[in-house]
């Protein structure tokens, strides 16, 4: 599995936690990654706006997320960077514009994520 790492918004690092299991049990050696990188609860929002939506603004973001210019800025950058999101700015009149859309592998890695957590979920409710 693709590890993310990186530091910045979102409390600590961002890779992947190691065998991330509900109820503190422990984690059985099959256990996938947890992408840390889409965990973070803005980026996660952010990549689940792209997911069902062809694209989105920077401003549709903002509004939808309810965040500030600055805190969207620096989760987006760094799922451009992951190449989880794509952005392509162009200027409307004078104005900047600013729109990103959802590259294959960060629906892939959403999908990964998703997988993840219904897997602990399900795993939860068995215990």
């Amino acid at each position: 599995m693709e590890e993310q790492r990186g530091t910045g918004a979102g409390g600590g690092g961002d890779g992947p936690v190691k065998g991330a299991r509900a109820g503190g049990r422990a984690p059985s050696s099959h256990a996938p990654d947890l992408d840390r990188l889409i965990h973070e609860r803005l980026r996660l929002g952010i990549v689940s706006a792209l997911a069902v939506n062809e694209s989105l603004s920077f401003a549709d973001l903002k509004k939808l997320l309810n965040t500030s210019d600055g805190n969207l800025s620096v989760h987006a950058r760094k799922l451009e960077e992951a190449q989880y999101v794509a952005c392509t700015k162009s200027f409307e009149g004078r104005l900047p514009r600013t729109e990103y859309r959802l590259t294959t592998a960060g629906r892939r890695a959403l999908e990964r994520y998703l997988e993840h957590m219904e897997a602990l979920i399900r795993a939860t409710r068995e215990s």
